[in-house]
């Protein structure tokens, strides 16, 4: 899978949208937040709910993956495209952290459809 394909598929999701908040910087939100950072080569995704849930995928890939810096202690993952990690498991981990932003989202910005994508 390339960057391309992922972003495409990002982008796909209910209510989804393209941003570059700082120069450079590409990433998916949902109404105000960010679901996915997009890099020229990896992905950062919200892989778990905290810590211990993200941990899961360092171990699985742990030469593909990693923490996020600065926001990793709150369950980011940085994940490289086109490696060793599945498209399979890439199109997952973009769903899961869609569905994490979009189930803190009050109930009035949440994406119709949005459930079980």
């Amino acid at each position: 899978m390339t960057l391309e394909e992922l972003t495409a598929y990002c982008l796909a999701k209910p209510g989804a949208w393209p941003d570059e908040p700082w120069e450079g910087d590409q990433v998916a939100k949902v109404h105000d937040k960010i679901f996915v950072f997009m890099g020229s080569e990896t992905v950062g995704v919200k892989s778990g709910a905290n810590r211990d849930e993200a941990d899961e995928w360092l171990l699985r890939y742990p030469d593909d993956a990693a923490a996020m810096a600065y926001i990793g202690r709150s369950g980011w993952n940085t994940l490289r495209v086109g490696c060793g990690i599945p498209d399979e498991d890439l199109r997952e981990a973009v769903d899961v952290s869609y569905e994490l932003v979009v189930s803190r989202l009050p109930k009035k910005h949440r994406p119709e459809g949005w459930e079980g994508t």
